[in-house]
């Protein structure tokens, strides 16, 4: 594997657990939903972040790739200026 999908790959990690936490607070914080459906909630969120993580280290086109990581990135920064 080649290493810039390793390191894309890693950028992914890290912006994707704030996601999950985030994404997680949100549904807690709007619906005042109790414990399991925000552990749902997260678990969604961390398998579509895992899938994502897979198809970037294995199958995806580097500008595909790139483009996740950038999405990724300001998703994160969105949320976190928004709560």
């Amino acid at each position: 594997m080649d290493g810039w999908r390793w390191i894309a790959a890693a950028l992914i990690v890290a912006g994707g657990l704030v996601l999950v936490l985030l994404t997680m607070a949100k549904v807690r914080e709007r619906s005042g939903a109790t414990g399991g459906t925000v552990a749902l909630a997260g678990v969604i969120t961390l398998t579509a972040l895992a899938v994502l993580c897979l198809l970037v280290a294995t199958v995806l086109p580097a500008w595909l790739v790139w483009a996740a990581v950038v999405l990724v990135g300001t998703s994160v920064t969105v949320m976190m200026l928004a709560s």
